[in-house]
């Protein structure tokens, strides 16, 4: 069974955003980590890169298959998670404790078209 933690949103793509005033953490779920094995390689943005909800900014790719990591909400890029560059794989360890990117949101309203911890865990049936 799946790691789920309530006062995240989730994205139908899999990915979570932890909120912190204007920031969101952005990562891919546990479901996601475990639906795509041993994590090889994070494909992040740059620091001062747009994000756009429903859009593309990067990729997470297994030994099983690659994923594109869908931006739940839009923004501007803060922070990357370096850590990530040289051990993928923390990913599979504790998916939420290893976010990906941390944005500056430019909308906050666009968490409202996210999932709470129920709703997410009903829509991967556990």
């Amino acid at each position: 069974m799946s790691k789920i933690i309530d006062g995240l949103y989730y994205s139908e793509s899999h990915e979570y955003v932890k909120v912190e005033g204007e920031f969101g953490y952005i990562g891919i779920t546990d479901y996601a980590q475990h639906e795509l094995g041993n994590v090889v390689y994070v494909d992040m943005p740059e620091v001062d890169d747009e994000v756009t909800a429903g859009e593309d900014f990067g990729a997470v790719e297994s030994v099983k298959a690659a994923s594109d990591l869908m931006s739940p909400v839009s923004g501007t890029v803060v922070e990357v998670n370096e850590a990530l560059e040289d051990e993928p794989g923390l990913i599979n360890k504790d998916a939420f404790e290893n976010w990906i990117i941390k944005v500056e949101m430019s909308d906050k309203s666009e968490l409202d078209n996210l999932m709470d911890a129920a709703a997410y865990k009903a829509m991967i049936g556990e």
